[in-house]
């Protein structure tokens, strides 16, 4: 069964922090403060094979054609003066 917390004090830079992120990612206030809490205790650490298998799994999403060093010039160049 889940837990009540109940937190006071909370300082107004922190507390508008995280209002701004739960509207951000349409979470409630205590959605995303469990989030947040989830997201420092419980870090998930992903093993070296697991790191190399999710690359791998983008890196087959990614279109098969290959990219001319021209056209990487040219999307970096794309909107500056």
């Amino acid at each position: 069964m889940p837990t009540t917390l109940t937190l006071k004090n909370i300082p107004d830079a922190v507390y508008a922090r995280l209002k701004s992120a739960a509207e951000m990612n349409r979470r409630s206030l205590n959605s995303e403060a469990i989030v947040c809490l989830e997201a420092v205790l419980l870090p998930t650490r992903l093993s070296t094979g697991e790191r190399l298998a999710r690359a791998r799994e983008l890196r087959a999403a990614l279109p098969q054609q290959g990219f001319l060093a021209d056209d990487i010039d040219a999307a970096k160049r794309e909107g500056r003066p």
